[in-house]
C-alpha cells in the first residue's frame, strides 16, 4: 500500500499553516519551525521543495519568511502532496505484470481515481478552515 511520506505530511502541515495566515503577508521560517515543532533545517528543505513546485515564496531579510502564491482556495491537497511525492498511486510503476489480471488491473485503476479524486476535492482553504474551527475560534476574512 502506498504511504504518504512524513514530508508529504508535514507540506501539507505547513501550507495549512500558511494558509490560516494573513493574506500576503511571510511567516518567519523560525516561526513555522516552533509551531510545528520541527528542525528549521527539515523544514527549509521543504518549504524550498514546495518553493521549486511554484506553491510559495520565500523572502529573505527582516520580514522574510514563506508565504502562498495564490489563495488557498486555489490549492489542493493532490497538488502539494503531488508537489512532495510525485504521482499517488496505490502501485509502484515497476510492479510485476504476473500480479495482476484485467479485473485486478481495473480494480487498481478505479483505487488510484478514487484517492486522486478525493485529495483533488479538498482545497487548502478547506483544511484551514477546519483547523481555525478546531482551535476554537474563526479568523475574520
Amino acid at each position: 500500500m502506498y504511504k504518504i511520506s512524513t514530508r508529504g505530511q508535514y507540506a501539507l502541515l505547513v501550507m495549512t499553516d500558511l494558509a490560516e495566515n494573513e493574506e500576503g503577508t511571510y511567516t518567519p521560517l523560525k516561526l513555522l519551525s516552533h509551531r510545528r515543532n520541527l528542525s528549521v533545517k527539515y523544514l527549509e528543505q521543504i518549504l524550498i521543495q514546495l518553493g521549486k513546485a511554484g506553491l510559495v515564496t520565500g523572502n529573505r531579510g527582516s520580514n522574510g519568511g514563506y508565504k502562498l502564491n495564490k489563495d488557498a482556495n486555489e490549492y489542493t491537497a493532490g497538488e502539494i502532496l503531488r508537489a512532495m511525492e510525485g504521482e499517488l498511486s496505490p502501485r509502484s510503476p515497476s510492479e510485476s505484470p504476473y500480479l495482476t489480471s484485467k479485473a485486478t488491473e481495473n480494480f487498481w485503476t478505479d483505487f488510484a481515481e478514487t484517492v486522486n479524486h478525493y485529495v483533488d476535492s479538498v482545497t487548502l482553504e478547506q483544511l484551514a478552515k477546519k483547523n481555525r474551527e478546531f482551535s476554537g475560534f474563526e479568523y475574520c476574512i
